[in-house]
């Protein structure tokens, strides 16, 4: 058995959590999410490795039409995505572009480049932060009232993307940093290089009707979303 826990958290919308070390020792665990269009479709934020597991579950999801990059340091997986599945779209920030190892790889949107508010055809809403450090995308799944994201919010410790291990969960030297943790205001304000942008697109993002957060790193927060994303950038929304 693999160390991925893959569940869907709502109708049509599958996780792939699993162990991940930040810098080989901090552990903010790793996730990527498949979600099934209204067309029967399938767009994808790759953000873990395509194991025999993950491919064989979103398989069954249906035909991977679009392949997501979350932000600038969510590109590692990108190139083997690709490779899986040819005939997709692939979109990312074009700060991620920029970082990618595999040159080969052609995009066919890029977050930063192309005109602010495009579409690219996958979404119900997104919004690009061009003012957060790692230029992040926000995703909401309307139907499901689920938002999607990397690195705007975290929620450590990684319960459940280490549960098929034997490893200890908790950050050395803080221990949890979730939305209402004294830390995690503290780290999205420095994490904000444009402060008026990220006044702008917070409140954006908070505007959005849904209930439940998908991070990248850390648990999913089931219920009460909105106030889990108010108290992470209180000092954005209180300006």
């Amino acid at each position: 058995m693999g160390d991925t826990v893959i569940r869907e958290v709502v109708k049509d919308v599958w996780i792939f959590s699993r162990p991940f070390t930040r810098s080989g020792f901090v552990p903010i665990g790793g996730r990527s999410t498949a979600i099934r269009m209204k067309d029967g479709g399938v767009w994808v934020l790759a953000s873990t490795p395509l194991n025999e597991e993950t491919k064989a579950r979103i398989d069954q999801m249906g035909p991977v039409r679009y392949i997501v990059g979350a932000d600038a340091v969510h590109h590692l997986f990108l190139s083997e995505f690709k490779k899986a599945y040819p005939t997709a779209k692939l979109i990312a920030p074009q700060a991620a572009i920029d970082r990618v190892a595999d040159k080969s790889l052609k995009f066919d949107g890029a977050w930063g480049r192309d005109p602010p508010g495009t579409r690219y055809g996958f979404e119900d809403e997104h919004c690009y932060f061009p003012g957060f450090f790692n230029k992040d995308v926000a995703f909401l799944h309307g139907e499901s009232k689920v938002l999607i994201e990397a690195d705007l919010l975290f929620n450590l410790p990684c319960n459940e993307q280490y549960s098929k291990v034997r490893k200890p969960i908790n950050v050395p030297l803080i221990g949890s940093m979730g939305p209402s943790s004294w830390l995690h205001p503290r780290f999205t304000w420095r994490m904000g290089t444009d402060k008026e942008a990220m006044k702008r697109d917070v409140k954006t993002v908070y505007s959005w009707d849904f209930n439940k957060i998908i991070p990248c790193h850390g648990d999913v927060i089931e219920s009460d979303g909105k106030k889990a994303w108010r108290e992470a950038y209180h000092y954005f929304l209180r300006l």
